[in-house]
């Protein structure tokens, strides 16, 4: 698959940085980028955890997949990070590859997410509990390796590791695809 200057999107589960790299890479690539979740709390005039909580998760999905399809739309957009759970719905995953985007799954272990979902001030109402989280990072697993890159992140690993392994990942792709 030759992908050469596509879009990049980012995927993994809650707290894997998907966020924090599409961003690092934004700024080292000089390109817009987008957080579909910011995109839906923008749309919306709230954030993603309080639809999912008034609303439920079926109308939450229905949205982020409209949301989605807005970005993909918008070409300016070169570096999108999904929510946690976007890449698991086929429909998603469909649009993007119809839109040529290049996926990355940054690949972090159950207990660094963890750690991250614990400590951070954002309720996700996905993940309350931790048997509850681990159980939902268990199940989307397989979808998460359907992205064409799969980058591992560990807890020792800087921003600027993780951001060279995508670029470097990146590059050896496009030279594949001059070779042929």
């Amino acid at each position: 698959m030759c992908m050469g200057k596509q879009r990049v999107i980012l995927t993994g589960f809650m707290c894997s940085g998907k966020t924090t790299v599409a961003k690092a890479l934004g700024e080292k690539w000089n390109c817009e980028v987008v957080d579909l979740d910011e995109a839906i709390a923008a749309a919306e005039g709230r954030p993603s955890s309080t639809i999912i909580e008034e609303d439920g998760e079926e109308v939450f999905r229905a949205i982020e997949r409209r949301v989605l399809g807005e970005v993909l739309d918008n070409s300016s957009v070169q570096v999108i990070a999904l929510g946690g759970g976007a890449w698991i719905q086929p429909d998603n995953r469909e649009g993007i590859a119809r839109n040529n985007c290049v996926s990355v799954w940054l690949d972090a272990p159950f207990e660094l997410c963890w750690s991250r979902i614990s400590g951070d001030s954002v309720r996700r109402p996905l993940a309350v509990e931790r048997e509850q989280s681990n159980r939902l990072y268990e199940e989307r697993q397989a979808a998460y390796s359907m992205a064409d890159l799969r980058i591992a992140v560990g807890a020792n690993d800087t921003l600027d590791n993780v951001v060279e392994a995508i670029d470097s990942a990146l590059n050896l792709l496009n030279d594949a695809c001059s070779d042929d």
